[in-house]
């Protein structure tokens, strides 16, 4: 914390996350524009990690999924294999952020899975 109580980290005014000094002697605020002068910053030690889950459990998780019954809301749609209404569906984002998500069907009948960029 700093001298007056409160963390220099955020700001003062909106809350907003306050990026790190650079060559200025203030640190704005990219919401609302305050300037932080850059000595709240002196003598701060800013660390970070990365920390992975453990192989087995990816590994355990993959297996289950595998196991499972179909879960998911029913949609009608025909399926391209055995020609049967009604599939489940299930979306993703596999693409940037500024892209469609993808939408993946699993037909009920014959478990035949096809994939939908929208």
């Amino acid at each position: 914390m700093s001298s007056n109580g409160r963390d220099p980290n955020f700001c003062q005014d909106c809350g907003s996350v306050l990026p790190l000094p650079g060559l200025s002697d203030t640190v704005r605020c990219p919401r609302c524009c305050l300037c932080t002068p850059v000595t709240e910053f002196l003598g701060r030690e800013i660390q970070s990690g990365v920390i992975f889950n453990p192989a087995e459990q990816t590994l355990l998780a993959l297996e289950d999924e595998e196991n499972s019954e179909l879960k998911g809301p029913v949609i009608d749609r025909r399926c391209t294999r055995c020609n049967k209404e009604g599939m489940i569906y299930h979306t993703r984002q596999m693409r940037s952020a500024d892209e469609g998500q993808t939408v993946f069907f699993t037909c009920i009948h014959c478990r035949f899975q096809e994939k939908e960029d929208s």
